[in-house]
């Protein structure tokens, strides 16, 4: 995603900036505007850049937590944000001391979620709000401790998917034990934002595909879903991994079609919100073997289509590998991308595409599965 400027200095910040660093003035995300606020006369009105003032306060989680940096209406019954919201359960504070300080790396990695989400338009409802507009599931949160794994490196929290709830054990937000799991598992990513990535891909299946007549498209391109999931999971964890690299983004992906669809989401959301990024500062490369003109992304990343995206994404990929490991870090994005898997890429970029253009509502008549 883009930086944004400081509406008071006009210093470049991050999305989870709170205070400037150049002019220490309070900031603040407003999700409707996609602009930062600064905090101005003597503390009590929110102000952009051109000293507009807008009817914002601060989400809920803030006040209670100082967790958030986002906004939102200083009228109306949401004292959450857009992101925060969606939480069913949060950690308890008082289980360990670096409890606040993970949990705030998760909302951190879910607030970049969400900006996506809101970006690409696609329809991210509550529980509540679900029931309410007869689109069910909703998504929702559960962020659990977990005092046997904290304690003897067993995890009894599977992070995962569930009926629109999203359960991600709070042990993923310490970095080094995050580590510790990527290698033993033989992971070559994980991340707090790729486990966002991955299991909001699992969430816009039962959203937008599960029991409709999308379903069939679907299954020509993923494999019918309908195949035991629990027999392939622990088919796979028994080391029954077969052949993946031609048809499949990782190895993860191959052990089901709704594991392979949550892979090829999360990695359509990094290649639209890398490609943002490099936008937003306006790079581009000067050479590039086999090509008639620079690469380049002179296009909106959000509203492209797949075939924009995916020409420009393999050299700025490639240069991008190339940045980490002249600092002698691991590559930035380790995956190769073959022709089954942008196939599959093309897919999942024409249905969020038109999931964000209303296309697919959920409340469609279902079809028998």
């Amino acid at each position: 995603m883009k930086p944004y400027p400081c509406p008071n200095c006009g210093h470049l910040d991050h999305l989870e900036v709170r205070v400037c660093p150049r002019c220490s003035f309070t900031l603040g995300y407003d999700p409707a505007t996609d602009q930062f606020l600064f905090l101005g006369d003597n503390a009590t009105v929110w102000r952009d850049a051109a000293g507009q003032a807008h009817e914002l306060v601060v989400c809920a989680n803030n006040n209670a937590y100082a967790i958030c940096n986002w906004l939102v209406p200083a009228v109306g019954n949401q004292p959450m944000c857009l992101a925060c919201k969606h939480n069913r359960t949060i950690p308890d504070m008082s289980a360990g001391p670096d409890v606040p300080q993970r949990w705030g790396r998760i909302e951190a990695a879910k607030r970049r979620l969400f900006h996506t989400l809101i970006q690409l338009k696609l329809p991210a409802e509550t529980m509540a709000e679900a029931d309410a507009n007869g689109t069910s599931p909703g998504l929702a949160f559960d962020f659990l401790y977990d005092p046997v794994g904290e304690q003897t490196g067993r995890v009894q929290i599977t992070t995962g998917h569930d009926a629109g709830v999203i359960t991600l054990n709070l042990i993923e937000g310490d970095d080094a034990k995050r580590e510790q799991m990527r290698t033993s598992l033989g992971e070559p990513y994980r991340t707090l934002l790729g486990h966002f990535r991955h299991e909001v891909g699992h969430y816009y299946f039962s959203r937008l595909i599960e029991g409709t007549a999308e379903v069939e498209d679907f299954r020509r391109v993923f494999g019918d879903e309908r195949i035991s999931y629990e027999a392939a999971k622990q088919k796979y964890y028994d080391g029954g991994r077969a052949s993946w690299s031609t048809d499949h983004i990782s190895a993860y992906a191959a052990m089901h079609p709704w594991e392979d669809f949550a892979e090829t989401f999360a990695h359509l959301l990094h290649i639209i919100d890398t490609t943002a990024t490099i936008a937003s500062f306006g790079m581009q490369m000067t050479r590039w073997p086999g090509r008639d003109r620079p690469p380049a992304i002179d296009f909106d990343p959000y509203a492209a289509s797949a075939e924009q995206l995916l020409a420009q994404w393999e050299p700025f990929a490639f240069a991008e590998n190339a940045i980490n490991r002249a600092m002698g870090q691991l590559d930035l994005y380790p995956f190769h991308l073959t022709d089954a898997v942008i196939g599959k890429l093309h897919y999942v970029h024409s249905l969020v595409q038109r999931a964000g253009r209303g296309e697919i509502n959920g409340k469609r008549q279902r079809v028998a599965a």
